[in-house]
């Protein structure tokens, strides 16, 4: 597989995944056709990076599907000024396309060989890669203006709804009854809401289990 091979695949992509699924912020669009996929995801796997669906990263992660990806880039609005934090940062990819679009990113990861990947890979300079609890955020650098969750989880923790700042937006996928639907969230002073913008494939994010009540 050549560059030029992984080039019109990514032009493919822009195409067929993203331009037909309201993928419609021009920035984000750019971002995705110029950041290259094939290199976040293991080698075995390149050739299929620009697929419609979730691309396995091992340690049972996987790398969510261009449309959901671009979807929730176009609804979470990033501005230029914007310090964002990806949660869920795996291998690194949604942090490489938000360093495009914002002026500061974290991306946090919990698992060590992504971690690793990561690291490995050549990210922006205002990228930082940060290991901790997926869960808990990154609240040494909180406030943040822009949360993005790159997966599916079944809640948002109080603990990353506070990171996030007044008027602040938090992107990411809930799940419902088995249905990953993609949500945009803000914060307004203590009050916090998330409407869900349409149903989309995920990959799920761990330790994002609802509490359970007790039972007799």
């Amino acid at each position: 597989m050549t560059e030029l091979n992984f080039e019109q695949m990514r032009q493919a992509m822009v195409a067929s995944q993203l331009r037909t699924t309201a993928v419609n912020d021009p920035r984000v669009v750019a971002a995705m056709g110029t950041v290259p996929r094939e290199h976040f995801v293991p080698a075995e796997n390149a050739a299929i990076a620009y697929i419609d669906r979730p691309i396995p990263l091992g340690a049972g992660r996987a790398l969510n599907p261009p449309m959901t990806t671009g979807r929730l880039l176009t609804e979470a609005h990033p501005r230029h000024e914007d310090r964002a934090l990806v949660i869920g940062g795996a291998t690194g990819y949604a942090a490489a396309l938000l360093a495009e679009l914002v002026s500061s990113v974290i991306s946090l990861e919990e698992d060590k060989v992504l971690l690793e990947g990561a690291r490995k890979t050549s990210l922006p300079s205002h990228v930082a890669v940060v290991e901790g609890s997926l869960a808990a955020g990154w609240k040494k650098k909180a406030p943040y203006d822009l949360i993005l969750i790159d997966g599916a989880v079944e809640y948002v923790p109080q603990p990353i709804i506070d990171q996030l700042a007044d008027g602040g937006r938090l992107a990411g996928a809930i799940l419902d009854r088995g249905v990953a639907r993609l949500s945009i969230g803000r914060r307004s002073g203590k009050g916090f809401g998330l409407i869900a913008f349409a149903d989309a494939e995920a990959a799920p994010l761990p330790g994002f289990s609802r509490p359970r009540g007790f039972s007799f």
